[in-house]
């Protein structure tokens, strides 16, 4: 299919144009226009890159691509050799940020609550991104803890609120720490995010809320995954996704 045609159809599955976001969504790095082949992965990274073109892929279809808001716009040192190499190789760079975090299907906040046995009834923030919703039994925080790491693959870093039981549950993937105090103000028990900061420890204490840091990249594989295979059902692509390794 020509490249137009699938971006058209993220965009219309996507909606970027709702959001405010920090970077381009959609077609960063153009390539060749005839595409068969989409490899998903959470970032372009040199690695990443130079997978997916040793997999023959056409399109590199990410959650954090490039030309963030406040980065240094010149194309000099590791951007240059990324993109020197997307260009070699013929691949499209395509990539969606927020509108991936908030979409209720293929987003990865979404993919979080199928993997954990979350059901969703609100959200975090008005354009969507972020989850509120409830267990599918009430459990303990360290219970919590556990599925997530059966989940993930990885044991998530718990701070823990005393032993309130864990009936109501937010959650926001990736670098979303600052949303813990909305999640108290909407009564979730719990909350479950990417990354940690220093303060975040004190606001769980205080505002009584147990935090679970599960990994940036872990709680944003779901969403590419998700992402590519749609493309390949929708669009009569082959798919691939790449994982590499990331303990952050």
């Amino acid at each position: 299919m020509h490249r137009d045609e699938l971006l058209a159809g993220l965009d219309a599955k996507l909606e970027p144009a709702r959001f405010t976001d920090y970077c381009p969504n959609g077609l960063q790095v153009e390539g060749r226009a005839e595409v068969r082949h989409v490899v998903s992965a959470v970032t372009a990274s040199a690695a990443t890159i130079e997978a997916a073109a040793e997999r023959g892929a056409d399109v590199l279809l990410v959650h954090h691509g490039y030309f963030w808001k406040g980065e240094p716009q010149v194309i000099t040192g590791m951007k240059q050799r990324r993109i020197r190499r997307l260009l070699e190789s013929g691949m499209n760079l395509v990539a969606y940020h927020l509108p991936l975090d908030a979409h209720p299907e293929v987003g990865n906040n979404a993919s979080l609550a199928r993997d954990l046995g979350l059901v969703a009834d609100g959200t975090l923030r008005d354009d969507g991104v972020g989850l509120v919703g409830a267990p599918d039994e009430p459990l303990s925080a360290p219970g919590l803890a556990s599925r997530i790491a059966t989940a993930l693959g990885r044991e998530p870093l718990l701070v823990t609120a005393g032993e309130r039981p864990v009936r109501r549950v937010a959650w926001c993937s990736g670098g979303a720490q600052s949303l813990l105090p909305r999640a108290a103000e909407l009564g979730a028990d719990a909350y479950i995010s990417g990354e940690i900061s220093e303060q975040t420890t004190h606001e769980a204490r205080e505002l009584g809320v147990h935090y679970l840091a599960a990994g940036h990249h872990a709680t944003e594989r779901g969403g590419p995954r998700a992402l590519g295979e749609w493309c390949a059902r929708t669009f009569d692509l082959t798919h691939e996704f790449l994982d590499l390794d990331n303990p952050a």
